[in-house]
């Protein structure tokens, strides 16, 4: 344990996003490890920057760099040594990251269900609703089950796409319950079940870089390090790379734990959500061979119009 004398000498510069949200994680991040060390939480900075994500906010995120958007500046100043450590949203990071970082800790994951505002649930929204939503994975699922609804693009922050429905740019629009919580706004919308409605890979998990050769940094984050929401964030993370997607591949996965075993069920979607294709593996936490393997499996029986859209599609 880091002591208040040693956090003293040497201080700790965290980067973040300057968003509501992200600033609400980078907080949370902030407080835990205080706790954790016994020390002022002064002594944990939080370094902000605005990404180009946030900047950009009428277009998808696909057509304009994909998830490298979220985390260019920051891998910038972490890299240079401008900052300690990063906090992301776990489902915001690139599958493939620099071999010069390194997750430190991953945080007790939140509640990983979708919200929806607007209807009380997907069969409450009326005939031909316009839904808002940049995410491929919501667009494609609601198509699956709603064919008859529109999906026009939504971006921005929580208040951003609220204010949009608001405007009545759509009729309705997901949100993370997560992402609500954190922000202090649990009484919004109507919670989807995550075992009819799946979740983004590591949506809800707050995820914690450093470099890899930061040995004081890694012992500092260690104390937060959550090791079952760590299991299911990067099962989730193995199969997102076993798939070969992107921005533009719609995945959904739920993982839960069984003892010291996860069960991942993930599903796959053609853009338009005309095509599904689902698996589930059972395999042992920290194993990446388990999620390739149902990886391989999901694109082995995936039609054309899913299959290419992931890379690792034979």
């Amino acid at each position: 344990m880091t002591t208040q004398t040693d956090t003293q000498k040497q201080n700790f510069r965290l980067g973040t996003r300057r968003s509501p949200l992200a600033m609400a994680q980078a907080e949370e991040t902030r407080d835990r490890l205080a706790a954790a060390h016994g020390i002022d939480p002064a002594h944990i900075e939080i370094v902000a920057v605005t990404a180009s994500g946030d900047r950009i906010q009428d277009r998808a995120l696909a057509e304009i760099g994909g998830k490298a958007l979220w985390t260019k500046k920051l891998d910038a100043w972490l890299a240079s040594g401008e900052i300690d450590f990063a906090v992301h949203s776990a489902k915001d990071v690139e599958t493939i990251r620099p071999e010069s970082f390194t997750i430190g800790a991953i945080l007790p994951r939140e509640d990983v269900r979708d919200v929806l505002v607007g209807a009380e649930s997907i069969r409450a929204l009326p005939q031909g609703a316009v839904v808002g939503t940049s995410a491929p994975r919501r667009a494609a699922q609601l198509l699956h089950a709603r064919p008859d609804c529109k999906v026009v693009t939504f971006r921005g922050n929580v208040a951003t796409r609220l204010a949009k429905l608001a405007a009545g740019e759509a009729d309705a629009t997901f949100l993370a319950a997560a992402g609500l919580k954190r922000l202090g706004e649990t009484g919004t919308g109507h919670p989807l079940d995550a075992h009819d409605w799946l979740p983004a890979p590591a949506q809800a998990a707050i995820m914690v870089e450093c470099r890899a050769d930061d040995a004081r940094t890694l012992s500092f984050l260690a104390a937060v390090d959550h090791a079952a929401s760590r299991a299911s964030v990067l099962a989730e993370r193995a199969l997102l790379a076993g798939l070969g997607g992107n921005c533009h591949s719609p995945i959904a996965v739920l993982t839960r734990h069984e003892g010291d075993a996860l069960v991942m069920r993930a599903a796959l979607f053609s853009p338009d959500g005309a095509e599904r294709v689902e698996g589930e593996a059972r395999f042992a936490a920290g194993d990446a061979e388990g999620p390739a393997r149902l990886a391989a499996d999901l694109l082995a029986r995936a039609v054309p119009a899913i299959a290419d859209h992931f890379a690792g599609a034979p």
